[in-house]
C-alpha cells in the first residue's frame, strides 16, 4: 500500500481545503509531521483511516468525542476527504462525505445531507479515471479485500496511534492469532482443523451406530427366535459396542437359531394338516343339520302368514273401495280449486271497496263507479288551473330566503373584515416568534441523532455483556448436567446388563412355562414333562429386559443431547465474549443509563420540531388565507346592494299573483293539496267498485262449472266430491297397503307349494347342538395349529431377514473402524490434543508460530541497533495456560543479564522502540509473504519523547534505512529535536480560521 495524495475539506480542525502530497514527502523515505498541540497532526491520520474504512481510529470514531466536520468551516462548504493511493497493484481514489447539516437552498434553517462515498480507478491505458461504485457497502468490501485488514488491524500495523503503540507487543496469544491470521491468510489451516474434527466426529458416530445396530439386531433375533428355540447361552450377551468379537459372536448364534427354528416349523406344519382335515368333516355335518332345521321353520312361518291374510280380507276390500272414490274425485279437483280462488277474490275486492268508500264524503260515498270517475276528472281539471299560482308562491318563498341570506352574508363579511384587520396588524411579530421556535427545535434534533448513534452502540455492547454473563452461567450448569447424564447413562447400561444376565439364568423356567400335559416339548419332542424348571426368586421376564434396554437407550440419548447443548452454549458464549469484550455488564449498564438520560433530554428538547414547523407553515397559510378572504369580502359587499333591490321588486309582483289565486285558503299550495287528496280518494274508490263487480260475476260462473263437474264424476253434490278427496300422501299410503297385501298373498302361496319345504316338515326335528360342539372343538384345534405354524414360519422369516442384515452390517463395520482410527489420529494431531503432539499446538497456531518467528527475527535486526545491542526479540512456543493457544508467545532477551523475560517488563522508551521494531518486522514479513500485502507507508504517532538522545539517533538510523526497500515512514511528533534531524516535514499550523498544512523540505526550510 502506498499513499499518493490526501485532500481534506472542512474536516476536523481544517476549515478550508488542505492537500498533503505523500509522493513528495515519501521521496526522502523519512518525513516528520509536526505542529503545536491541538493543531491537527493526528487529524491527518484520521483522514487517511476515514477515507479507507469510513471510520476514524479508536475512541475518535464516537461522534460525542470528536465531530468530523470542522467548526471553522463555512456553512455552505461540505466536509469531504479524498485519498489517492495504490493498493494491490491498483491506483484508486476514494472520496468520503459524512452525514452533515447545511443551510436550506430555499427559506431558512438547516437540512441534513446523507453520507456519500465514491470510488474511482485510474485506467493507465486510457489515461483517465473511471468510476467504480457509490455504494458504502461495495466500497467497504472492496477496500477490505485489497487491504486484507480491518480498521483496528490497520491502526496497529500502519497507523500506530497515540496510546495504542505497544498493543501488539503486549497482546495475548488469541489477539496475536487474529491479527496474524488476517495478514497471512491462515484461514485454510483453521478450516483443515475443523474439517478433520468434523470427519473424526462423523467417523466415530458411524462406528458407534454400526456397533449399536449390530447389537440391536442380535437382540431382535433373540426375540424373534423365542425362548423355546433359544440355544443354551448367547455369546454376544457379554459383549458391548466396540468389542472386535461382537460380529463373529452374533453371526454364530444366528446360524444356530435359524436351524432350531426350521425344525419347529416342520413339526407345526404336520399338526396343521391333521387339524384342517378334522375341521372340514365337522363343518359339513353342522351345515346339513342347520339346512333341515331352516326348511322346517320356513314352512311353519308360511302357514302362519296365510292365517293372518284370511283374518284381514274385509279391511282389504274397504281400502280398495276408498281408493277408487278418491281417484274419481281427482277429476273434480281442478274445478273445485278454481271456485275456491274465485270466492277468495270476491271477498278481497268487496273488503277493498268498503274501505275505499269509507274515506269519501257522505254525499258521494254510495255513488256508482261511473259517478265516482266523473267527480275525479272534475277535481283534476281544477287542480291544473292552480299550477302557475303555486309556482309563483314557491318562488316568492325562495326570494325571501335569498334576501335573508344576503343580510346574513353582509353581517358575516363585516365581522371577517374587522377580524382580518386585527390579525394582520401583528403579523411580523408572530412570524419572527415561530421562526425562532423552528430553529431551536432543529438544533436539538441534530443533537438527539448523534446521541442515538452512540446509545445504539453502547446498548448493543451491554446486551452482549448480559448474554455473555448469562451464557457463562448456563455453560457451567450444562457441564454439570452433562456429567450427571453421563453417570445416569452408565448406571442404566449396567442395570440393563444385570437384568439380561438374570433372565438368561432363568431361561429354562420360561421354556417350561409354555409346556402342557400331552403337548410335545418343542426342544426334545417328548409329550411327558416329569420335572419342568421353576423360576427362581431373581428371575425376570422378557418385558423387564426390554424395559431395561429402553431405559438404557433413553439415558444414552439424554447424554448425547447434553453434549450437543454444551457445545452450542460454548459457541454462543465465544460470540458474546467477542462482541462484548471483558467490560463488566454493570459498567456498560451505567454507561447506557447515562446516555439514555442525555438522549431523553435531547429528545424532549427536539420533540417540538414537528409541531414548530407545522405551526410555522400553518401561520404562513393562514396569512395568505386571511389576505385573500379580506379581498373577497370587499368584492362581495360591493355587488350585494344591486342584487337586493332586484329581488325586492320581483317578490312584490309575485305576492300580488298569489293573493288572487289562493282564494279562501291559507296558501295556494294548501288549496292544491286539498284538491290532490280528493282526486286520489275518488280514483281509488272508483277502481275498487269496478273490481268488486267483476269478482262477483266470476264467482257465479265458478259455482255453475263445479255443479256440472261433480254430477259427471258420479257425486250427488260438490261437497260429496270434496269429502272423497285424499291428500297425495294418504292416497300413496293406501295404494301401498293394497299392493303389499297382494304381494304377500303371492309369496305365501309360493312357499306352501314348495315340495322341499313340505318334505322337511314331514321329517322329525334335526339336532344341531352336538354338531356345533364338535365343530367348536375342531376349530379350536385348527386355530392352535395354524397359530403355531404361522408363528414358526414368522420366526424363520424374521431370523433369515435379520441374519442377512447382520451379515451386511458386520461386513461394513471393519472399514468404518479402520477409517475412524486413521481420521481420529490426524484430527488429534491437528487440534493439539494428541499425545503425539508434544507441545499441544494446533495446526493454525503452528503456521502462525512460524510466521511470528519470522517477524521476531526481522524485528530483532532493528531492535538490536535501536537498543545498542542489548535486546533481542525471540519467539516462544511454550504451552499456554488453561485453554489459551500455544506457540504464539513473544519474549525479550536482555544481553546484559542473559535472562529471557516477558515484553511487559520493558520500560516506556524500551517498549516504544521494541514495538516499532516489531511493527517494521511485521511489515517486512508481510511484504515477503507470497500474495501478501505490501506495506510501503508507515506512520508512527508520538512516543519519541520517551527516548534519550543516543537511542533516538539509533531509532532514526533504523527508520532511515527503510528507504533501501522503497518504503517511507511518517513520524508524528512535536519533539523539537526531530525538526533538526528530519529535513522533510509536513507542518500543521493552527489559527482562528482553522488549521493549514505546509510542506517543508531541505530547500524550502
Amino acid at each position: 500500500m502506498r499513499l499518493h495524495r490526501l485532500t481534506v475539506t472542512a474536516f476536523g480542525p481544517f476549515g478550508g481545503t488542505q492537500t498533503v502530497d505523500f509522493d513528495e514527502l515519501s521521496a526522502a523515505g523519512l518525513f516528520l509531521l509536526h505542529g503545536p498541540t491541538g493543531a491537527g497532526k493526528t487529524s491527518v491520520l484520521d483522514a487517511v483511516c476515514y477515507a479507507l474504512y469510513n471510520e476514524v481510529p479508536g475512541v475518535r470514531q464516537n461522534p460525542g468525542q470528536r465531530r468530523l466536520r470542522s467548526d471553522h468551516a463555512d456553512p455552505h462548504t461540505p466536509t469531504e476527504v479524498v485519498l489517492d493511493l495504490t493498493v494491490g497493484g491498483r491506483r484508486l481514489e476514494i472520496t468520503r462525505r459524512p452525514e452533515q447539516q447545511r443551510p436550506k437552498r430555499r427559506g431558512t434553517g438547516l437540512t441534513t445531507d446523507k453520507a456519500q462515498s465514491w470510488l474511482r480507478e485510474y485506467d493507465a491505458a486510457a489515461g483517465a479515471w473511471k468510476a467504480l461504485s457509490r455504494s458504502h457497502q461495495e466500497i467497504g468490501e472492496e477496500i477490505r479485500q485489497l487491504m486484507g485488514m480491518s480498521r483496528e488491524q490497520f491502526c496497529q500495523v500502519v497507523l500506530l496511534p497515540q496510546g495504542d503503540f505497544a498493543r501488539f507487543l503486549r497482546a495475548g496469544a488469541e489477539d496475536r492469532a487474529k491479527l496474524l491470521g488476517h495478514l497471512f491468510d491462515t484461514r485454510r489451516f483453521a478450516a483443515v482443523e475443523r474439517h478433520l474434527a468434523e470427519l473424526r466426529t462423523a467417523a466415530q458416530h458411524r462406528v458407534r451406530d454400526a456397533d449399536e445396530r449390530l447389537l440391536a439386531l442380535a437382540h431382535r433375533m433373540r426375540q424373534a427366535a423365542g425362548t423355546a428355540s433359544e440355544p443354551d447361552g448367547a455369546p454376544f450377551e457379554d459383549l458391548s459396542p466396540g468389542d472386535p468379537g461382537l460380529a463373529g459372536a452374533v453371526l454364530e448364534w444366528a446360524a444356530l437359531a435359524r436351524s432350531t427354528a426350521r425344525e419347529r416349523l416342520d413339526a407345526a406344519a404336520s399338526a396343521r394338516r391333521l387339524a384342517e382335515t378334522a375341521h372340514a368333516a365337522a363343518q359339513r355335518d353342522l351345515e346339513e343339520a342347520r339346512e333341515l332345521d331352516r326348511r322346517r321353520r320356513r314352512h311353519a312361518a308360511a302357514r302362519q302368514r296365510a292365517e293372518a291374510l284370511a283374518a284381514g280380507a274385509e279391511e282389504h276390500r274397504r281400502d280398495r273401495a276408498r281408493l277408487e272414490r278418491a281417484r274419481a274425485a281427482e277429476t273434480v279437483a281442478p274445478v273445485l280449486e278454481a271456485r275456491e280462488r274465485a270466492e277468495a277474490e270476491h271477498r278481497r275486492t268487496a273488503l277493498a271497496e268498503e274501505r275505499a268508500r269509507e274515506l269519501l264524503p257522505a254525499d258521494v260515498a254510495q255513488a256508482s263507479a261511473e259517478r265516482l270517475a266523473e267527480l275525479e276528472r272534475a277535481a283534476r281539471q281544477e287542480l291544473g288551473a292552480l299550477d302557475a299560482a303555486r309556482h309563483a308562491e314557491e318562488r316568492s318563498a325562495r326570494l325571501a330566503d335569498e334576501l335573508a341570506a344576503l343580510e346574513r352574508e353582509s353581517g358575516a363579511d363585516e365581522d371577517l373584515l374587522r377580524e382580518a384587520d386585527e390579525w394582520l396588524a401583528g403579523w411580523e411579530a408572530t412570524r419572527d416568534a415561530h421562526q425562532r421556535r423552528v430553529d431551536a427545535a432543529a438544533e436539538a434534533a441534530s443533537r438527539a441523532e448523534q446521541l442515538a448513534r452512540r446509545l445504539d452502540t453502547v446498548r448493543r455492547q451491554w446486551e452482549a455483556a448480559r448474554r455473555r454473563d448469562s451464557l457463562s452461567r448456563e455453560e457451567t450448569a450444562a457441564r454439570a448436567e452433562l456429567l450427571e447424564a453421563h453417570e445416569r447413562a452408565l448406571a442404566a447400561k449396567q442395570d440393563w446388563l444385570d437384568v439380561r444376565a438374570r433372565r438368561l439364568d432363568g431361561i429354562a423356567a420360561e421354556l417350561a412355562g409354555e409346556l402342557s400335559d400331552g403337548t410335545p416339548c418343542m426342544v426334545c419332542g417328548s409329550p411327558d414333562h416329569p420335572a419342568p424348571a421353576r423360576p427362581g426368586a431373581r428371575h425376570v421376564d422378557r418385558q423387564a429386559e426390554d424395559a431395561a434396554l429402553e431405559r438404557h437407550r433413553r439415558a444414552e440419548e439424554a447424554h448425547h443431547r447434553a453434549e450437543r447443548r454444551l457445545d452450542s452454549l460454548r459457541e454462543r458464549l465465544a460470540l458474546a465474549v467477542e462482541e462484548a469484550g471483558e467490560t463488566p455488564a454493570a459498567e456498560l449498564a451505567e454507561r447506557t443509563a447515562g446516555l439514555e438520560a442525555e438522549y431523553a433530554a435531547a429528545r424532549r428538547t427536539a420533540a417540538d420540531a414537528a409541531d414548530a414547523r407545522a405551526a410555522f407553515d400553518r401561520i404562513l397559510r393562514e396569512h395568505e388565507a386571511r389576505r385573500a378572504a379580506r379581498q373577497e369580502a370587499e368584492r362581495r359587499t360591493a355587488s350585494r346592494t344591486s342584487t337586493r333591490d332586484a329581488l325586492l321588486r320581483e317578490r312584490s309582483e309575485l305576492e300580488e299573483q298569489v293573493a288572487r289565486a289562493r282564494g279562501g285558503a291559507v296558501s295556494v299550495a294548501r288549496r292544491a293539496g286539498e284538491l290532490e287528496r280528493r282526486a286520489a280518494l275518488l280514483a281509488a274508490a272508483a277502481e275498487a267498485a269496478s273490481a268488486a263487480e267483476a269478482a262477483a260475476r266470476r264467482l257465479k260462473e265458478a259455482d255453475a262449472r263445479l255443479a256440472d263437474a261433480a254430477w259427471r264424476a258420479g257425486f250427488d253434490t260438490p261437497q260429496a266430491a270434496a269429502d272423497a278427496r285424499l291428500a297425495d300422501h294418504e292416497q300413496r299410503l293406501l295404494q301401498r297397503r293394497v299392493d303389499d297385501r297382494q304381494a304377500e298373498e303371492a309369496a305365501v302361496a309360493a312357499e306352501l307349494a314348495d315340495p322341499e319345504l313340505a318334505g322337511a316338515a314331514a321329517l322329525p326335528p334335526a339336532g344341531t347342538a352336538g354338531a356345533e360342539a364338535a365343530l367348536e372343538a375342531a376349530v379350536a384345534r385348527l386355530n392352535a395349529a395354524v397359530a403355531a405354524d404361522a408363528e414358526a414360519r414368522r420366526r424363520c422369516e424374521e431370523l433369515d431377514r435379520l441374519s442377512a442384515r447382520a451379515l451386511a452390517d458386520a461386513r461394513d463395520l471393519a472399514p468404518l473402524r479402520e477409517e475412524y482410527d486413521r481420521v481420529a489420529r490426524l484430527a488429534g494431531l491437528a487440534a493439539g490434543t494428541s499425545a503425539e503432539n508434544e507441545r499441544r499446538m494446533r495446526l493454525e497456531s503452528y503456521v502462525l508460530a512460524a510466521r511470528l518467528e519470522q517477524v521476531a527475527a526481522a524485528a530483532t535486526a532493528r531492535l538490536t541497533r535501536m537498543s545498542g545491542g542489548r535486546y533481542t526479540l525471540v519467539h516462544s512456543d511454550a504451552r499456554g495456560s488453561g485453554r489459551g493457544r500455544s506457540g504464539l508467545g513473544l519474549h525479550v532477551v536482555d544481553a546484559w543479564t542473559g535472562i529471557e523475560r516477558d515484553t511487559a517488563t520493558l520500560s516506556g522508551g524500551e517498549t516504544f522502540f521494541a514495538s516499532l521494531a516489531l511493527a517494521l518486522g511485521l511489515a517486512d514479513v508481510v511484504t515477503e509473504e507470497a500474495g501478501g500485502l505490501r506495506l510501503d507507508t508507515l506512520f508512527i504517532d508520538e512516543g519519541f519523547g520517551s527516548l534519550d538522545d543516543q537511542t533516538l539517533d539509533e531509532v532514526l538510523d533504523v527508520l532511515d534505512s527503510l528507504r533501501e526497500r522503497d518504503r517511507s515512514v511518517g513520524i508524528v511528533s512535536h519533539v523539537a529535536d526531530l525538526r533538526r534531524r528530519i529535513p522533510v516535514q509536513l507542518e500543521v499550523v493552527k489559527g482562528r480560521a482553522g488549521s493549514v498544512v505546509r510542506h517543508r523540505g531541505p530547500k524550502t526550510g
